[in-house]
């Protein structure tokens, strides 16, 4: 019978340890390996990179913000993986896009960049566009801001005001300071993807059965581009700055 006991007590003690270990691996400031910390130059997951370096501009699941919406069909028929690589990591000088790659003094690592990119590839529907073929993403030519002027009348102007200073159903247009924020490419890939989210058409929605071609396209975006100011911001009167100062 002692032998018996004996046998109980020592197939009854691993239990116990083990029992005792999960319980002190449950207690506050125990380490688990679960609690590791991700380095976050190597999260890669798509949703949490996009949330933290993108979101704020172009919004939730690429739905739109102050940029372009990047989840938008046209914009992704478009724009080919290696011009979102490249404006991703790289950015757009002379603009609010940064760049956000480490090799051009970002954050985040060509992994983290390549998410990026395959997941806004990943909001791409099959057949989006009804089998329309949009004009291309660069420009082929110059365009021509006499002719852009007449495109920017026929296509435009019924929401942007004659003079593209604004009208009823859209803002301003020729504004220096927006001027002075957008690249030349912005304005093309908007005249063409259009901006769904604020109501804005793409480059078949302007004109009832009648679409733009790329030639007008290019054109419209030379008479915009020919309204930037060479000193963008509107500059305060003298009066007004002395009285600003305090002075007489």
């Amino acid at each position: 019978m002692k032998h018996r006991h004996i046998l109980v007590i020592v197939a009854i003690i691993p239990v116990v340890t083990l029992l005792a270990c999960a319980a002190c691996s449950s207690l506050p400031g125990v380490y688990r390996t679960e609690m590791a910390v991700v380095p976050p130059s190597e999260v890669v997951d798509f949703q949490q990179i996009y949330g933290q370096n993108c979101a704020g501009c172009h919004g939730i699941d690429g739905k739109g913000g102050a940029a372009i919406a990047l989840a938008n069909p046209v914009f992704l028929a478009i724009t080919a993986d290696t011009v979102i690589r490249r404006i991703a990591s790289n950015g757009v000088p002379g603009t609010p896009m940064p760049a956000f790659a480490q090799s051009a003094g970002g954050m985040l690592t060509d992994k983290q960049i390549d998410a990026i990119v395959h997941g806004i590839r990943s909001w791409q529907k099959a057949d989006a566009l009804l089998d329309a073929t949009p004009p291309p993403f660069a420009a082929q030519g110059l365009g021509d801001p006499k002719r852009g002027a007449d495109v920017y009348r026929i296509y435009c102007s019924s929401c942007h005001g004659a003079a593209g200073r604004g009208g009823n159903k859209a803002s301003a247009i020729v504004d220096g300071s927006y001027l002075a924020l957008v690249s030349d490419q912005l304005l093309r890939t908007v005249v063409i993807a259009g901006r769904p989210e604020l109501g804005a058409p793409d480059w078949r929605g302007d004109v009832v059965g009648r679409t733009m071609s790329a030639q007008e396209i290019s054109d419209v975006v030379a008479w915009l581009t020919s309204q930037r100011a060479q000193f963008p911001g509107q500059p305060y009167p003298m009066a007004l700055m002395k009285s600003a100062q305090g002075e007489p």
